[in-house]
């Protein structure tokens, strides 16, 4: 490592005690003792269940003393996007003032709290400031800058008077496929170790327990091994040994945790330690390898070897994907040493809840446990001083608009970006560029600020978002133009009004869409190809040849979270940079690429890689190696198919305006080609309807719903987000009724064997996605269909015209050539999700006789 900011890190041989960050107040711990023994069986289950918003009500935290809850990505107050401040405090305090009257009855009160996802600044309220994702602050490793961002990310959150935020993710990434990768720091530990502790300071301060009015409770997540998943699998399986895991995986924990994190969030993951696989036959699931139900690392690693005495928190409806619980079931979880159990559907967590009290009753769970997770439950609130707070909407900085986004904090935002800009070539000194420069300014990323943004950006996924949703953010093009001028600078994205030769540069921005996790995760068959993954990005590389023919000096400007194959794209470049996921403030991407009055750079580019650079499409794993492990060997898992990794840029690389070398010349491409033949097709694929069979599933998911529910044609079900029943006149196992509720709902047929078909051959033969529907009652929001290999990735068609203009009850017939769904960005080799409807609004109508056929 050769930046001193960056400390060596030493090997881990056993699990780190904490000596620091939670240290026990003995007066505290009396206090929590009479509570405790105060409190009843259901208060005590009550502070274990933490609801989400729209699954929760205030009344209900009265009836069932509910200790906290909280607000998914892209859930509002009122579902008002743009929500204000101090909408936000009527909302807590509104739920803090039910969780007072619930005790109105009991000589003491047990504070109600709020948490959300706070992961790249207040992400989900409009107006907050949003700062680059961590995989851009690990290429910036700046320590200082770090814990500058989290102050400034608590004190917006205090200004809408929440308590507690999921944050920071501290995973090491080992897969580029994982859509999750962004949210690590670094595939190096030692990074990851030097910012974790770092960010955990910015967010609670330095003296746990203080009542400062500007910090918040973190949560330090997702404990431990999501980044080690094999293929990049979200919620996957980490197989490595206990001494890797530790290594490699445990290093930002033991800095976050020792700079005080109150709570942490256990990973969706799972971990197979080799050496205690059970490989009988039969035996196979005999151990439950689902960390949120592994005593071993919860209870025994992290409580009692680490000695961490604070709050354990399970992910979103994590608790149902344990061998031995279910939904409504979490008795095998709470037993492994989950303390909060964030349960979001209003059945389930009234499930759990009376479920949990009865085997606690019946012994399933010892009292013990329940106390256990109770006092650590208390300790975080007292150590937070949530006794001494004022109400919600009384709070120093509650409502406080000037706070969210202020400039102080946009300058910090602005600071980060400049930091994090990683320069790989910059031939003939194109960069900077000086003031008298003509730039023409080009690609899909120009002017597009969810590419900038990324996922987490007031939605989830952040895909949906525009300059209206982000008050006084900048993309490129708006900062360059801020520079030059309008009469020295014209955007033109894909290059169809201007002359190049007009111009001396042209600055391409080009990247990934915006996602998060789940839909963001190459599957295995995928490829890290950048101009390989989606038609839009591929007409980005031909943009770049275009411009080469015409002689035109470029400078090429790459967003993302990984990094990706685009040596291509390198090479047509005179100047290539890694901006990764800015954020709002695209000016200091100019602040680096623009030189100062003088002709000198305002801003030199400090980046460097935070992870080794693939040098072929399939270079998916990070086989870096840990300096700080003696004897180290990559995991199998991790070790690329075609032999032995040799980046092309290394960690750690990164140019700067004063480097000799001028960036790389013409680098090596990656020449091999799919050669799969074409399968061909003998006729219609049946999904729905006659003849049909049972090669797919209908399944249904919703807002952040990561467990799918079956659907079975032919049995209605009543489902919170969508009705699903029989169609009147039709065989029941040959159509579905539909009523779409108002909520983010989605239903689809996925391949029953989850494995994906190669069905290019109906795109050769001009095929055609065709099924008919009969409309109830037409659409409030648009109704979009789609197919693709990777639910529930989109894009889809919008057919809310079409559903709007046929006659109520008649039956109609839609078909669309399946180049439509081709050029919006579906890849027919591999689908497993051949037909999907999906909306955010209200509707009903019946869906039959779906299928894919070819044209003759």
């Amino acid at each position: 490592m050769d930046d001193d900011r960056i400390p060596a890190l030493e090997a881990f041989d056993a699990w780190p005690r904490l000596r620091a960050g939670l240290l026990t107040d003995p007066e505290q711990e009396r206090r929590i003792e009479e509570l405790l023994g105060a409190m009843t069986l259901e208060e005590k289950v009550g502070q274990m269940i933490q609801p989400e918003l729209w699954e929760l009500t205030p009344e209900d935290v009265r009836e069932y003393r509910i200790g906290s809850a909280l607000n998914g990505a892209g859930v509002w107050p009122g579902r008002k996007r743009h929500a204000t401040a101090q909408d936000w405090v009527d909302l807590v305090d509104e739920y803090w003032q039910a969780g007072r009257e619930a005790y109105a009855d009991r000589p003491f009160h047990i504070p109600f709290l709020w948490a959300t996802d706070a992961v790249h600044g207040h992400n989900n309220v409009f107006g907050a400031t949003i700062f680059p994702h961590n995989i851009g602050l690990g290429a910036a490793r700046d320590p200082g800058l770090v814990r500058r961002i989290g102050a400034a990310t608590a004190r917006e959150v205090a200004a809408t008077s929440m308590d507690w935020t999921f944050a920071p993710a501290v995973a090491t990434p080992r897969d580029r496929r994982w859509g999750r990768y962004y949210e690590g720091y670094s595939e190096d530990p030692a990074i990851v170790h030097a910012l974790a502790g770092e960010a955990v300071l910015g967010l609670q301060g330095e003296a746990t327990g203080s009542n400062a009015d500007a910090r918040v409770i973190c949560a330090v997540k997702h404990w431990i091994g999501d980044g080690a998943t094999a293929q990049g699998a979200d919620r996957g399986e980490a197989h490595c040994d206990e001494h890797l895991l530790r290594n490699i995986h445990g290093p930002g924990f033991f800095s976050a945790l020792a700079a005080g994190a109150q709570s942490v969030m256990i990973s969706f993951s799972s971990w197979i330690d080799p050496a205690d696989y059970d490989h009988t036959p039969g035996r196979e699931t005999a151990f439950n390898h689902k960390i949120h139900g592994s005593r071993r690392l919860i209870t025994d690693v992290l409580k009692r070897a680490m000695g961490f005495e604070g709050v354990v928190i399970s992910d979103w409806d994590a608790h149902a994907e344990v061998s031995g619980c279910t939904m409504q079931d979490a008795g095998y979880a709470i037993n492994a040493g989950i303390d909060v159990l964030m349960v979001a559907a209003r059945d389930a967590w009234q499930g759990v809840y009376h479920t949990t009290i009865r085997q606690v009753h019946d012994g399933t769970i010892p009292l013990l446990r329940i106390d256990d997770a109770v006092r650590r439950i208390l300790r975080m609130k007292m150590r937070a001083g949530l006794w001494d707070k004022p109400r919600p909407r009384e709070r120093a900085l509650a409502g406080n608009v000037s706070v969210l986004g202020s400039p102080d904090h946009r300058a910090v935002a602005r600071e980060a970006v400049r930091g994090s800009l990683v320069l790989l070539k910059n031939a003939g000194g194109v960069l900077p560029l000086a003031r008298e420069t003509r730039v023409l300014i080009c690609g899909s990323g120009a002017d597009d600020i969810r590419k900038q943004t990324g996922g987490w950006t007031l939605s989830w996924q952040g895909d949906d978002i525009s300059l209206d949703d982000l008050p006084g953010a900048q993309t490129l093009a708006d900062a360059l133009r801020a520079e030059f001028g309008t009469d020295r600078c014209l955007l033109d994205p894909d290059l169809e009004q201007a002359d190049p030769a007009e111009y001396d540069v042209a600055v391409v921005a080009i990247g990934e869409d915006s996602y998060a996790e789940m839909r963001g995760t190459i599957k295995p068959w995928g490829t890290l190809d950048y101009a390989g993954l989606k038609l839009s990005y591929a007409r980005d590389l031909e943009l770049l040849r275009r411009l080469r023919s015409t002689g035109v000096r470029i400078v090429t400007v790459l967003y993302g979270g990984r990094p990706m194959y685009t040596t291509e794209e390198i090479n047509l470049s005179d100047a290539f940079v890694v901006a990764w996921l800015p954020g709002t403030e695209g000016g200091g991407v100019a602040d680096v690429l623009v030189a100062g009055q003088d002709g000198l750079p305002q801003y030199d580019f400090r980046g460097r890689l935070p992870c080794n650079w693939p040098r072929s499409r399939d270079s998916m794993a990070a086989n870096s190696i840990p300096a700080h492990i003696p004897g180290y060997r990559v995991p199998a898992e991790e070790q690329e198919p075609t032999g032995p990794h040799e980046p092309l840029f290394a960690l750690g690389y990164g140019l700067d305006y004063a480097s000799a070398d001028p960036g790389p010349g013409v680098l090596p491409l990656d020449e091999r080609i799919d050669e799969d033949p074409v399968p061909a097709v003998s006729g219609p694929l049946r999904i729905l309807g006659p003849d049909a069979g049972a090669e797919y599933a209908w399944l249904l998911a919703g807002h952040q719903m990561w467990t799918r529910q079956q659907v079975v044609p032919g049995t209605p079900a009543q489902f919170t987000i969508l009705r699903v029943g029989t169609c009147e006149g039709r065989e029941p196992t040959e159509g579905l009724a539909l009523e779409f509720t108002g909520y983010i709902a989605f239903i689809c047929a996925q391949a029953s064997s989850k494995r994906p078909r190669d069905l290019r051959g109906y795109l050769e033969r001009e095929g055609r996605l065709a099924f008919e529907v009969r409309v109830w009652q037409p659409p409030t929001e648009p109704v979009y269909v789609a197919c693709h290999d990777d639910f529930p990735a989109q894009p889809g068609l919008d057919i809310s015209g079409l559903l709007h203009a046929a006659p109520e009850g008649e039956w109609v017939g839609f078909s669309f050539p399946l180049a439509q769904l081709r050029d919006l960005g579906m890849r027919f080799k591999h689908v497993d999700v051949p037909f999907m409807l999906y909306s955010t609004g209200k509707a009903r109508f019946d869906i039959a006789d779906v299928r894919w056929e070819p044209a003759d």
